[in-house]
């Protein structure tokens, strides 16, 4: 369908930022990515990109056509999929992941891809927050981010795993109360701009304590290696797979009705991709 190869390389362009980067994508010459592009613009009545000299980027109205196009796409690699085998699936999907899930993100993607060669799976990392605005805007399939309240009723949300708070300090650091502890130790702080930064805050809060800050970050392995230098304490999620408990040079100190941190798989209602993403959760 020649309808379809004109929205494959739309959606490469879109991916890719520019002709010259998406023509070896599809395997075109650029000139031939850049005449496909135009007969889209024709077919559609209406204009995709602002041309500056040779630059040439999505305006506003193709910016809007890109979840439109990828839906489409994996609806109708959807279609051919049978033609492989009842059991089989196939596809382009666009996944994202808060640092600390990449990892395990990655591995069931491959343990996926092993099973499943027609499958094109894409992960990147992202700021929870960002996360789901692309999902909303159907740049990403779905994403593993970390549950917030008040989030739109067109996304469907699934429970990963949760991590509670914890206090990490230096193992070499004498043992108290993690009050007291935040009472006398330099604090290094996650970003409270962040949903983290502010469970963050409810727990100190709760522990009715204003620590001495001396640094914010938003990288919760960066936060690790400053406390395992000695340099301060800091209230953190308990990282799924993170082996803080067994480092020589860290201690983790068990917060009393501790918050927890909400990390679950977040896609859109009207997902033309919620098979493959179901397959993925359950290779979590």
């Amino acid at each position: 369908m020649s309808s379809i190869r004109l929205l494959r390389t739309f959606a490469a362009v879109a991916a890719e930022g520019s002709f010259a980067a998406a023509s070896s994508r599809v395997s075109l010459t650029q000139a031939a990515v850049g005449q496909q592009m135009r007969a889209l613009e024709s077919d559609l009545r209406r204009p995709l990109f602002e041309r500056q000299g040779k630059s040439v980027v999505l305006n506003e109205a193709g910016r809007e056509l890109v979840p439109q196009v990828r839906r489409l796409l994996a609806l109708y690699d959807q279609m051919l999929a049978p033609a492989r085998g009842a059991d089989s699936m196939a596809g382009t999907v666009h996944l994202g992941a808060v640092v600390s899930a990449v990892r395990p993100l990655i591995q069931a993607t491959l343990a996926l891809k092993a099973r499943h060669a027609a499958l094109d799976l894409h992960v990147s990392a992202a700021k929870s927050i960002e996360l789901i605005e692309r999902v909303e805007a159907g740049d990403l399939d779905a994403a593993i981010a970390i549950r917030e309240p008040g989030t739109r009723a067109d996304l469907v949300w699934t429970a990963l795993y949760a991590e509670p708070m914890v206090l990490l300090v230096p193992r070499k650091l004498e043992e108290a109360s993690p009050r007291a502890i935040l009472q006398r130790q330099p604090f290094i702080r996650f970003d409270p701009t962040q949903h983290t930064g502010r469970l963050v805050e409810r727990t100190l809060k709760r522990l009715k304590v204003k620590p001495q800050e001396v640094l914010e970050l938003n990288a919760l392995e960066s936060i690790a290696d400053l406390v395992r230098s000695g340099l301060g304490v800091s209230v953190v999620p308990l990282l799924r797979g993170a082996r803080w408990a067994q480092d020589a040079k860290l201690r983790v100190v068990e917060i009393p009705q501790a918050e927890e941190r909400k990390v679950a798989l977040v896609q859109r209602r009207d997902a033309a991709t919620a098979a493959i993403v179901a397959a993925l959760v359950k290779e979590m």
